[in-house]
Protein backbone atom coordinates (compact mmCIF):
# COMPACT_ATOMS: atom_id res chain seq x y z
CA UNK A 1 0.00 0.00 0.00
CA UNK A 2 2.52 2.30 0.51
CA UNK A 3 4.49 1.85 -2.50
CA UNK A 4 1.50 2.19 -4.38
CA UNK A 5 1.07 5.59 -2.46
CA UNK A 6 4.45 6.67 -3.28
CA UNK A 7 3.97 5.36 -6.93
CA UNK A 8 0.50 7.42 -7.53
CA UNK A 9 2.41 10.81 -5.46
CA UNK A 10 5.43 10.50 -7.57
CA UNK A 11 3.69 10.44 -10.93
CA UNK A 12 1.75 13.14 -9.53
CA UNK A 13 4.61 15.44 -8.71
CA UNK A 14 6.32 14.44 -12.11
CA UNK A 15 2.63 15.59 -14.06
CA UNK A 16 2.79 18.95 -11.82
CA UNK A 17 6.48 19.67 -13.11
CA UNK A 18 5.71 18.89 -16.54
CA UNK A 19 3.02 21.41 -16.62
CA UNK A 20 4.86 23.84 -15.15
CA UNK A 21 7.80 23.38 -17.57
CA UNK A 22 5.33 23.74 -20.41
CA UNK A 23 4.26 27.02 -18.83
CA UNK A 24 7.56 28.08 -18.57
CA UNK A 25 8.79 27.23 -22.35
CA UNK A 26 5.60 29.07 -23.51
CA UNK A 27 4.72 32.35 -21.61
CA UNK A 28 1.84 34.60 -22.40
CA UNK A 29 2.12 37.18 -24.84
CA UNK A 30 3.79 40.37 -23.78
CA UNK A 31 1.18 42.32 -21.69
CA UNK A 32 2.98 45.27 -21.03
CA UNK A 33 1.51 48.52 -21.51
CA UNK A 34 2.10 50.89 -23.14
CA UNK A 35 2.25 55.13 -22.78
CA UNK A 36 -1.39 55.63 -23.71
CA UNK A 37 -2.57 52.86 -21.96
CA UNK A 38 -0.46 53.83 -18.94
CA UNK A 39 -1.64 57.46 -18.62
CA UNK A 40 -5.21 56.03 -19.73
CA UNK A 41 -5.69 53.69 -16.77
CA UNK A 42 -4.05 56.70 -14.31
CA UNK A 43 -7.16 58.88 -15.52
CA UNK A 44 -9.08 56.25 -14.88
CA UNK A 45 -8.10 55.84 -11.33
CA UNK A 46 -8.22 59.39 -10.87
CA UNK A 47 -11.73 59.29 -11.82
CA UNK A 48 -12.66 56.42 -10.34
CA UNK A 49 -11.15 57.92 -6.75
CA UNK A 50 -13.37 61.23 -6.97
CA UNK A 51 -16.23 58.86 -7.43
CA UNK A 52 -15.66 56.48 -4.40
CA UNK A 53 -15.25 60.09 -2.41
CA UNK A 54 -18.53 61.56 -3.79
CA UNK A 55 -20.14 58.63 -2.59
CA UNK A 56 -18.19 58.38 0.77
CA UNK A 57 -18.89 61.93 1.13
CA UNK A 58 -22.28 62.70 -0.52
CA UNK A 59 -23.96 59.50 0.26
CA UNK A 60 -22.97 57.63 3.13
CA UNK A 61 -21.48 59.75 5.82
CA UNK A 62 -24.02 62.31 6.36
CA UNK A 63 -26.39 59.57 7.01
CA UNK A 64 -23.68 58.29 9.38
CA UNK A 65 -23.00 61.43 11.06
CA UNK A 66 -27.30 61.93 11.47
CA UNK A 67 -27.32 58.25 13.23
CA UNK A 68 -24.95 58.99 15.66
CA UNK A 69 -26.73 62.46 16.56
CA UNK A 70 -29.60 60.76 17.73
CA UNK A 71 -28.53 57.80 18.88
CA UNK A 72 -26.31 58.26 22.04
CA UNK A 73 -26.06 54.30 22.30
CA UNK A 74 -23.57 53.71 19.63
CA UNK A 75 -22.23 57.37 19.35
CA UNK A 76 -18.84 56.70 19.80
CA UNK A 77 -18.96 54.04 17.41
CA UNK A 78 -20.49 55.77 14.68
CA UNK A 79 -17.84 58.69 15.37
CA UNK A 80 -15.11 56.21 14.84
CA UNK A 81 -16.55 54.70 11.78
CA UNK A 82 -16.19 58.13 10.45
CA UNK A 83 -12.69 58.74 11.29
CA UNK A 84 -11.66 55.03 10.28
CA UNK A 85 -13.58 56.19 6.86
CA UNK A 86 -12.16 59.49 6.05
CA UNK A 87 -8.38 58.29 6.91
CA UNK A 88 -9.38 54.83 4.66
CA UNK A 89 -10.12 57.29 2.21
CA UNK A 90 -7.01 59.49 2.38
CA UNK A 91 -5.01 56.70 2.74
CA UNK A 92 -6.03 54.96 -0.89
CA UNK A 93 -5.51 58.51 -2.26
CA UNK A 94 -1.56 58.63 -0.61
CA UNK A 95 -0.66 55.39 -1.73
CA UNK A 96 -2.32 56.08 -5.35
CA UNK A 97 0.05 59.16 -5.75
CA UNK A 98 3.34 57.26 -4.37
CA UNK A 99 2.32 54.68 -6.90
CA UNK A 100 2.31 57.10 -9.73
CA UNK A 101 5.63 58.53 -8.68
CA UNK A 102 7.53 55.71 -7.95
CA UNK A 103 10.08 54.77 -10.55
CA UNK A 104 12.60 51.88 -10.57
CA UNK A 105 16.23 52.39 -10.04
CA UNK A 106 18.60 51.43 -12.66
CA UNK A 107 19.75 48.44 -13.06
CA UNK A 108 23.30 48.23 -13.06
CA UNK A 109 25.75 47.27 -15.68
CA UNK A 110 27.85 44.36 -16.42
CA UNK A 111 30.92 46.62 -16.05
CA UNK A 112 29.43 47.43 -12.35
CA UNK A 113 27.78 44.88 -11.06
CA UNK A 114 29.28 44.06 -7.30
CA UNK A 115 29.85 40.66 -6.17
CA UNK A 116 26.76 38.68 -5.72
CA UNK A 117 26.05 35.68 -3.66
CA UNK A 118 22.37 34.02 -4.88
CA UNK A 119 21.37 32.03 -1.55
CA UNK A 120 19.04 29.05 -2.45
CA UNK A 121 17.24 27.55 0.03
CA UNK A 122 15.45 23.98 -0.47
CA UNK A 123 13.15 21.61 1.66
CA UNK A 124 11.08 18.40 0.04
CA UNK A 125 10.62 20.50 -3.81
CA UNK A 126 11.75 18.19 -5.91
CA UNK A 127 12.32 18.84 -9.64
CA UNK A 128 11.42 22.77 -8.91
CA UNK A 129 14.50 23.53 -7.42
CA UNK A 130 16.55 22.39 -10.64
CA UNK A 131 14.66 24.88 -12.54
CA UNK A 132 15.40 28.02 -9.68
CA UNK A 133 18.56 27.10 -10.15
CA UNK A 134 18.81 27.08 -13.98
CA UNK A 135 16.84 30.52 -13.53
CA UNK A 136 19.62 31.86 -11.90
CA UNK A 137 22.50 30.28 -14.24
CA UNK A 138 20.78 31.78 -16.96
CA UNK A 139 20.74 35.45 -15.84
CA UNK A 140 22.31 38.43 -17.32
CA UNK A 141 25.20 38.49 -14.77
CA UNK A 142 28.66 38.59 -15.05
CA UNK A 143 29.97 34.75 -13.52
CA UNK A 144 33.16 35.76 -12.23
CA UNK A 145 31.20 38.01 -9.96
CA UNK A 146 27.99 35.44 -9.10
CA UNK A 147 28.42 32.87 -6.33
CA UNK A 148 25.70 30.63 -6.03
CA UNK A 149 25.20 28.55 -3.01
CA UNK A 150 22.23 25.99 -2.60
CA UNK A 151 21.38 24.34 0.68
CA UNK A 152 19.53 21.32 0.95
CA UNK A 153 16.97 21.83 4.07
CA UNK A 154 17.43 18.21 5.17
CA UNK A 155 14.76 17.25 2.50
CA UNK A 156 13.36 13.47 2.47
CA UNK A 157 12.79 13.51 -1.34
CA UNK A 158 14.85 13.28 -4.22
CA UNK A 159 15.38 17.33 -3.83
CA UNK A 160 19.16 16.42 -3.26
CA UNK A 161 19.44 14.36 -6.18
CA UNK A 162 17.97 17.76 -8.11
CA UNK A 163 20.72 19.90 -6.94
CA UNK A 164 23.92 17.54 -7.29
CA UNK A 165 22.38 17.38 -10.76
CA UNK A 166 22.74 20.89 -11.36
CA UNK A 167 26.13 20.87 -9.67
CA UNK A 168 27.51 18.51 -12.30
CA UNK A 169 26.06 20.11 -15.19
CA UNK A 170 27.16 23.60 -14.01
CA UNK A 171 30.52 22.30 -12.49
CA UNK A 172 32.11 25.04 -11.24
CA UNK A 173 29.07 27.82 -10.87
CA UNK A 174 27.27 25.64 -7.77
CA UNK A 175 28.55 25.45 -4.27
CA UNK A 176 25.78 22.65 -2.81
CA UNK A 177 25.35 23.21 0.66
CA UNK A 178 23.37 19.72 2.90
CA UNK A 179 21.67 19.73 6.48
CA UNK A 180 21.83 16.31 7.68
CA UNK A 181 17.65 17.19 9.17
CA UNK A 182 15.42 19.99 8.88
CA UNK A 183 16.30 22.57 10.62
CA UNK A 184 14.11 25.29 9.01
CA UNK A 185 14.23 27.98 6.15
CA UNK A 186 15.77 30.55 8.38
CA UNK A 187 18.66 28.41 9.66
CA UNK A 188 19.02 27.51 6.05
CA UNK A 189 19.56 31.15 5.50
CA UNK A 190 21.96 31.41 8.10
CA UNK A 191 24.18 29.34 6.85
CA UNK A 192 24.44 30.43 3.60
CA UNK A 193 24.88 34.10 4.84
CA UNK A 194 27.54 33.05 6.74
CA UNK A 195 29.27 31.16 3.86
CA UNK A 196 28.54 33.64 1.27
CA UNK A 197 31.55 35.72 0.26
CA UNK A 198 29.16 38.36 -2.07
CA UNK A 199 28.78 42.33 -1.21
CA UNK A 200 25.42 41.79 -1.98
CA UNK A 201 22.89 38.57 -1.04
CA UNK A 202 20.09 37.73 -2.87
CA UNK A 203 17.80 34.87 -1.78
CA UNK A 204 15.18 32.78 -4.21
CA UNK A 205 13.03 30.19 -2.95
CA UNK A 206 13.74 26.91 -4.42
CA UNK A 207 9.99 26.89 -5.90
CA UNK A 208 10.54 30.23 -7.81
CA UNK A 209 12.05 31.51 -11.42
CA UNK A 210 13.80 35.03 -11.84
CA UNK A 211 13.87 36.52 -15.58
CA UNK A 212 17.74 36.80 -17.26
CA UNK A 213 17.78 41.04 -16.42
CA UNK A 214 16.14 39.95 -12.44
CA UNK A 215 19.53 40.38 -11.18
CA UNK A 216 21.11 43.28 -12.83
CA UNK A 217 17.90 45.10 -11.88
CA UNK A 218 18.09 43.60 -8.53
CA UNK A 219 21.80 44.95 -7.18
CA UNK A 220 21.38 48.58 -9.16
CA UNK A 221 19.69 49.79 -6.03
CA UNK A 222 22.78 49.13 -3.47
CA UNK A 223 24.68 51.87 -5.28
CA UNK A 224 22.65 54.17 -3.18
CA UNK A 225 24.65 53.55 0.55
CA UNK A 226 21.78 53.82 2.47
CA UNK A 227 19.96 50.96 1.16
CA UNK A 228 20.16 47.68 2.61
CA UNK A 229 17.28 45.85 1.26
CA UNK A 230 15.63 45.76 -1.66
CA UNK A 231 12.79 43.54 -2.86
CA UNK A 232 11.70 42.50 -6.17
CA UNK A 233 8.36 41.89 -8.20
CA UNK A 234 6.29 38.74 -7.50
CA UNK A 235 4.33 37.10 -9.66
CA UNK A 236 2.94 33.83 -10.27
CA UNK A 237 4.35 30.77 -11.47
CA UNK A 238 1.87 28.23 -11.77
CA UNK A 239 -1.27 30.82 -13.17
CA UNK A 240 -2.18 28.15 -15.49
CA UNK A 241 -3.27 25.56 -13.11
CA UNK A 242 -6.34 27.09 -11.45
CA UNK A 243 -8.48 29.51 -10.37
CA UNK A 244 -6.72 29.79 -7.32
CA UNK A 245 -3.08 30.86 -8.54
CA UNK A 246 -5.37 32.89 -11.38
CA UNK A 247 -6.78 34.79 -8.57
CA UNK A 248 -3.52 35.48 -6.86
CA UNK A 249 -1.47 36.53 -9.49
CA UNK A 250 -4.29 39.59 -9.21
CA UNK A 251 -3.85 39.82 -5.95
CA UNK A 252 -0.02 39.73 -5.91
CA UNK A 253 0.21 42.59 -8.10
CA UNK A 254 -2.32 45.02 -6.42
CA UNK A 255 -0.97 44.23 -2.60
CA UNK A 256 2.91 43.53 -3.25
CA UNK A 257 3.68 45.78 -6.69
CA UNK A 258 1.33 48.28 -5.98
CA UNK A 259 1.78 49.23 -2.22
CA UNK A 260 5.51 48.41 -2.17
CA UNK A 261 5.90 50.55 -4.78
CA UNK A 262 4.27 53.63 -2.66
CA UNK A 263 6.15 52.20 0.22
CA UNK A 264 9.31 52.44 -2.23
CA UNK A 265 8.84 56.45 -2.45
CA UNK A 266 9.78 57.01 1.20
CA UNK A 267 12.20 54.17 1.36
CA UNK A 268 10.70 51.89 3.67
CA UNK A 269 9.48 48.95 2.06
CA UNK A 270 7.98 46.97 5.06
CA UNK A 271 8.49 43.02 3.51
CA UNK A 272 11.40 42.04 1.43
CA UNK A 273 9.77 38.69 0.20
CA UNK A 274 11.57 35.54 0.65
CA UNK A 275 10.79 35.13 -3.02
CA UNK A 276 13.34 37.20 -3.71
CA UNK A 277 15.00 39.96 -2.39
CA UNK A 278 18.45 41.48 -2.25
CA UNK A 279 20.50 42.61 0.89
CA UNK A 280 23.55 44.42 1.84
CA UNK A 281 26.17 41.78 3.14
CA UNK A 282 27.60 44.57 5.75
CA UNK A 283 23.83 45.35 6.73
CA UNK A 284 23.16 41.11 7.10
CA UNK A 285 26.29 40.23 9.45
CA UNK A 286 25.42 43.62 11.52
CA UNK A 287 22.10 41.59 12.73
CA UNK A 288 22.86 38.26 11.73
CA UNK A 289 23.15 36.61 15.29
CA UNK A 290 19.53 38.18 16.31
CA UNK A 291 17.88 37.20 13.93
CA UNK A 292 18.97 34.03 13.95
CA UNK A 293 17.93 33.58 17.20
CA UNK A 294 14.38 36.09 17.49
CA UNK A 295 11.78 34.96 19.58
CA UNK A 296 8.29 36.22 20.02
CA UNK A 297 6.27 35.85 23.64
CA UNK A 298 8.78 33.06 24.89
CA UNK A 299 8.63 31.14 21.56
CA UNK A 300 11.30 31.20 18.99
CA UNK A 301 10.69 32.47 15.66
CA UNK A 302 11.02 29.92 12.90
CA UNK A 303 9.33 31.47 9.62
CA UNK A 304 8.58 34.90 8.58
CA UNK A 305 12.43 35.28 8.54
CA UNK A 306 11.94 37.67 5.34
CA UNK A 307 10.02 40.82 7.11
CA UNK A 308 12.23 40.04 10.58
CA UNK A 309 15.20 40.55 8.83
CA UNK A 310 13.97 44.29 6.68
CA UNK A 311 12.94 44.80 9.59
CA UNK A 312 16.15 44.92 11.60
CA UNK A 313 17.85 46.10 8.96
CA UNK A 314 15.50 48.96 9.12
CA UNK A 315 15.81 49.37 12.80
CA UNK A 316 19.69 49.53 11.62
CA UNK A 317 18.82 53.02 9.80
CA UNK A 318 18.77 51.48 6.50
CA UNK A 319 16.36 52.20 3.57
CA UNK A 320 14.79 49.65 2.20
CA UNK A 321 13.50 50.02 -1.80
CA UNK A 322 11.50 47.84 -4.39
CA UNK A 323 12.89 47.06 -7.88
CA UNK A 324 9.88 46.45 -10.44
CA UNK A 325 12.03 45.51 -12.97
CA UNK A 326 13.65 42.43 -11.08
CA UNK A 327 10.91 40.05 -11.35
CA UNK A 328 10.57 36.69 -10.09
CA UNK A 329 7.27 33.94 -10.43
CA UNK A 330 6.86 31.69 -7.38
CA UNK A 331 4.28 28.77 -7.48
CA UNK A 332 1.21 29.53 -5.42
CA UNK A 333 -0.97 26.88 -3.98
CA UNK A 334 -3.43 25.61 -5.93
CA UNK A 335 -6.07 24.42 -3.22
CA UNK A 336 -7.88 26.05 -0.84
CA UNK A 337 -6.28 24.56 2.30
CA UNK A 338 -2.87 25.23 1.43
CA UNK A 339 -3.86 28.85 0.38
CA UNK A 340 -5.44 29.06 4.05
CA UNK A 341 -2.39 27.66 5.14
CA UNK A 342 -0.02 30.15 3.73
CA UNK A 343 -1.98 32.96 4.45
CA UNK A 344 -2.15 31.75 8.53
CA UNK A 345 1.35 31.79 8.85
CA UNK A 346 2.02 34.93 6.52
CA UNK A 347 -0.59 37.19 9.21
CA UNK A 348 1.16 35.70 11.79
CA UNK A 349 4.53 36.83 10.80
CA UNK A 350 2.69 40.01 10.04
CA UNK A 351 1.40 40.56 13.51
CA UNK A 352 4.99 39.68 15.57
CA UNK A 353 6.58 42.49 12.96
CA UNK A 354 4.26 44.72 12.91
CA UNK A 355 4.86 45.36 16.72
CA UNK A 356 8.33 45.62 16.27
CA UNK A 357 7.90 48.16 13.49
CA UNK A 358 5.59 50.28 15.24
CA UNK A 359 8.81 50.99 17.35
CA UNK A 360 11.27 50.86 14.35
CA UNK A 361 9.28 53.18 12.39
CA UNK A 362 9.37 56.19 15.95
CA UNK A 363 12.92 56.43 15.08
CA UNK A 364 13.20 56.13 11.37
CA UNK A 365 13.74 60.03 9.93
CA UNK A 366 10.82 62.08 9.71
CA UNK A 367 10.01 62.46 6.08
CA UNK A 368 10.06 58.35 6.08
CA UNK A 369 8.43 58.24 9.59
CA UNK A 370 5.40 60.40 9.16
CA UNK A 371 4.00 58.58 6.11
CA UNK A 372 4.91 55.24 7.50
CA UNK A 373 3.34 55.50 10.52
CA UNK A 374 0.04 56.96 8.90
CA UNK A 375 0.03 53.98 6.87
CA UNK A 376 0.36 51.39 9.22
CA UNK A 377 -2.08 53.20 11.81
CA UNK A 378 -4.78 53.39 9.66
CA UNK A 379 -4.02 49.92 7.88
CA UNK A 380 -4.07 48.05 11.61
CA UNK A 381 -7.17 49.77 12.47
CA UNK A 382 -9.14 48.17 9.33
CA UNK A 383 -9.68 45.25 11.20
CA UNK A 384 -11.28 46.58 14.54
CA UNK A 385 -13.38 49.16 12.92
CA UNK A 386 -14.78 46.48 10.72
CA UNK A 387 -16.15 44.88 13.68
CA UNK A 388 -17.14 48.45 15.37
CA UNK A 389 -19.08 48.60 11.80
CA UNK A 390 -21.32 45.74 12.49
CA UNK A 391 -22.88 47.60 15.60
CA UNK A 392 -23.46 50.88 13.62
CA UNK A 393 -24.62 49.39 9.93
CA UNK A 394 -28.11 47.99 10.91
CA UNK A 395 -28.48 51.24 13.09
CA UNK A 396 -27.92 53.28 10.12
CA UNK A 397 -29.95 51.47 7.50
CA UNK A 398 -33.01 51.34 9.72
CA UNK A 399 -32.90 54.63 10.16
CA UNK A 400 -32.23 55.86 7.14
CA UNK A 401 -32.99 52.88 4.21
CA UNK A 402 -31.89 54.65 1.09
CA UNK A 403 -28.13 54.60 1.84
CA UNK A 404 -28.85 50.84 0.78
CA UNK A 405 -28.19 51.60 -2.80
CA UNK A 406 -25.04 54.00 -2.33
CA UNK A 407 -23.28 51.08 0.01
CA UNK A 408 -24.01 48.33 -2.67
CA UNK A 409 -22.46 50.56 -5.04
CA UNK A 410 -19.44 51.59 -3.07
CA UNK A 411 -18.82 47.75 -2.37
CA UNK A 412 -18.96 46.67 -6.31
CA UNK A 413 -16.79 49.34 -7.44
CA UNK A 414 -14.13 48.88 -4.75
CA UNK A 415 -13.79 45.63 -5.86
CA UNK A 416 -13.38 46.73 -9.40
CA UNK A 417 -11.66 49.90 -8.82
CA UNK A 418 -8.86 47.71 -7.47
CA UNK A 419 -8.52 45.87 -10.37
CA UNK A 420 -7.41 49.09 -12.35
CA UNK A 421 -3.93 48.94 -10.66
CA UNK A 422 -3.86 45.20 -12.29
CA UNK A 423 -4.08 46.59 -15.51
CA UNK A 424 -1.24 49.08 -15.05
CA UNK A 425 1.02 46.32 -15.03
CA UNK A 426 -0.83 43.99 -17.74
CA UNK A 427 -3.43 44.24 -20.75
CA UNK A 428 -5.31 41.21 -19.61
CA UNK A 429 -9.07 40.40 -18.97
CA UNK A 430 -7.43 37.98 -16.50
CA UNK A 431 -8.16 41.44 -14.02
CA UNK A 432 -11.33 39.69 -13.34
CA UNK A 433 -9.80 37.55 -11.19
CA UNK A 434 -9.21 40.15 -8.82
CA UNK A 435 -12.93 41.13 -8.32
CA UNK A 436 -13.40 37.13 -7.83
CA UNK A 437 -10.33 37.21 -5.07
CA UNK A 438 -12.05 40.26 -3.02
CA UNK A 439 -15.43 38.33 -2.51
CA UNK A 440 -13.86 34.96 -2.43
CA UNK A 441 -11.07 36.78 0.68
CA UNK A 442 -14.91 38.22 2.28
CA UNK A 443 -16.79 34.85 2.67
CA UNK A 444 -13.98 31.85 2.66
CA UNK A 445 -11.19 33.79 4.08
CA UNK A 446 -12.10 36.07 6.74
CA UNK A 447 -11.60 34.27 9.64
CA UNK A 448 -7.80 33.79 8.76
CA UNK A 449 -6.23 36.88 10.50
CA UNK A 450 -8.54 36.58 13.92
CA UNK A 451 -6.91 33.12 14.08
CA UNK A 452 -3.98 34.30 13.38
CA UNK A 453 -3.94 36.81 16.02
CA UNK A 454 -5.40 34.08 18.52
CA UNK A 455 -2.34 31.23 17.18
CA UNK A 456 0.42 34.16 16.71
CA UNK A 457 2.73 32.12 18.79
CA UNK A 458 2.95 29.09 16.78
CA UNK A 459 5.84 27.71 14.75
CA UNK A 460 4.60 25.26 12.22
CA UNK A 461 5.46 26.22 8.65
CA UNK A 462 2.05 24.54 7.51
CA UNK A 463 2.56 24.46 3.30
CA UNK A 464 5.35 21.73 4.10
Amino acid sequence: MNTRRFERAAAGAACYTGTLAVWRASPPRDLRPGALWTATIYLCIGIGLCALGYVHFSAILPQVIATAASRSDIRLLAYLEIAWTILGFLLIVMRTIFWVLYRPAPPASRADAPQLTVIIPAYNEGAMVLQSIESVIGADYPPDRLEILVIDDGSCDDTWEHISTAVRRYSGRITALRQTRNLGKREALALGFARARGQILATIDSDSVIERDTLLALVGPFSDARVGAVAGKVMVYNRALGVIPRMLHVRFIIQFDMLRAGESVYRTVYCCPGALSAYRATAVRQVLARWKSQTFLGSRCTFGEDRAMTNYLLEEGYDSLYQRTAVVRTVVPTRYRKLCNMLLRWDRSYVREELRFARIACRRPWQTRLPALFDRVVTDAAVPMSLASLGVTPVVIAMHPAIVGPMVCLIVGMSFFQVLYYLRSERSLHCLYGVFYAYYAAIALFWIFPYAIATVRARGWLTR
